[in-house]
């Protein structure tokens, strides 16, 4: 990547906060932001769409602080991480949670460990580290699971109705007002150019994105839905459950906050937003869409029955903003990561005045309850 972007971020990292590249990791050249002394015990911080490294700025030297050596990479597709194929018609298979995950052991090797004090996971981030955490207990071994709770790896025998867990695409766009899941639209081709050619420009595109999904926007009240019906769907927020005929820049558009909002903004800065935005006209967005492609085709998902039934083991907590609606973006699975999908969870962490960029937005919060109950 240009030396712009690293002189960017570099003009709003908290001293302290280290930038390197580590080669040889799974085929990547991955980029790390680290803090605390290499000597201390390793928390590996995985950041998820549409984020980087740069999203645990706040809660690194804290952590540090503590007496850990805390390590976040730039995902494969993200960033200054190089090596990854980010085509739309590449090597989509790469990007398989199962590789993901071995991205992730194979930079624990790489920093000379065998493991790691605890891997933490934010949005997409989350099913990475939990999958870590299934896997190879044995190097991950305590995991954070932030803002997507993680219900389970993919069931080998049929599920009965009540266990369902199936979107209806049809019947959402059969809807009055036809609608569409943004992951299946994140998954098409046009995505990519729908953001990143987008009418608003790029800069405000994430800033309205960012804002839409925090707790600044104060009709963020989620509840727990009922089922999977689309019925029950389309009472989401419009940035998970779209309108059938828009792309995400346009479903955005509208909540883009005035001026004064963003000069109040605590917890990203406009200076700030531009890493992010820098970041992304530069890669684009089709790596970290190809995550969802991999998610939602079966094609990816199926090697991932070879670890059914098998829970996390390993001391594990759930952290969310009480406005995030993450939380219950999927019905149901909040409820099942609690009663089946982690068998030592030490605590569920709601943090008020936050929404889904919770360490960003709470960074304080995040910290007390990692270092109080799991690290």
């Amino acid at each position: 990547m240009s030396q712009t972007l690293a002189q960017l971020e570099a003009k709003v990292l908290p001293a302290g906060i280290r930038s390197r590249i580590v080669a040889d990791v799974n085929g990547l050249q991955m980029r790390v932001l680290e803090a605390g002394s290499e000597s201390n015990p390793c928390v590996l911080l995985l950041h998820g769409f549409p984020e980087l490294a740069f999203s645990w700025r706040k809660i690194m030297l804290p952590l540090a602080e503590a007496g850990f050596h805390v390590v976040a990479p730039d995902q494969r597709g993200y960033g200054m991480t190089t090596g990854y194929d980010n085509r739309y018609h590449g090597d989509v298979a790469s990007y398989r949670m199962l590789n993901l995950a071995r991205d992730a052991l194979g930079l624990v090797y790489a920093l000379g460990r065998d493991h790691v004090h605890a891997v933490v996971g934010h949005d997409f981030g989350s099913p990475v580290a939990a999958t870590c955490a299934v896997v190879r207990p044995d190097v991950f071994r305590a995991v954070a699971l932030m803002s997507a709770p993680f219900a389970g790896m993919p069931a080998l025998r049929p599920q009965g109705a009540a266990q369902t867990r199936v979107i209806d695409h049809d019947a959402l766009a059969g809807l009055s007002r036809p609608r569409k899941h943004y992951q299946w639209y994140y998954s098409e081709p046009q995505a990519n150019r729908d953001m990143l050619d987008c009418a608003q420009g790029l800069h405000n595109f994430l800033r309205a994105y960012y804002h839409n999904k925090s707790a600044d926007w104060q009709q963020n009240k989620p509840f727990a839905l009922a089922d999977w019906s689309a019925q029950s769907l389309a009472q989401l927020p419009t940035y998970y459950v779209m309108d059938a005929d828009t792309g995400m820049a346009e479903t955005v558009a509208p909540f883009m906050p005035a001026a004064e909002a963003i000069a109040r903004c605590h917890w990203l800065s406009d200076e700030e937003l531009g890493v992010y935005s820098q970041a992304f006209s530069q890669t684009g967005f089709q790596g970290g869409l190809n995550w969802y492609r991999c998610a939602t085709s079966a094609d990816y998902t199926a090697e991932m029955q070879l670890f059914a039934d098998v829970p996390i083991r390993v001391p594990a907590v759930f952290i969310a903003g009480a406005s995030d609606w993450g939380i219950y973006q999927k019905p149901g699975e909040f409820e099942r990561m609690q009663d089946h999908a982690c068998t030592d969870m030490r605590h569920i962490g709601i943090i008020d005045g936050a929404g889904h960029w919770v360490q960003q937005e709470q960074p304080a919060a995040v910290v007390e309850m990692l270092l109080g109950k799991l690290l």
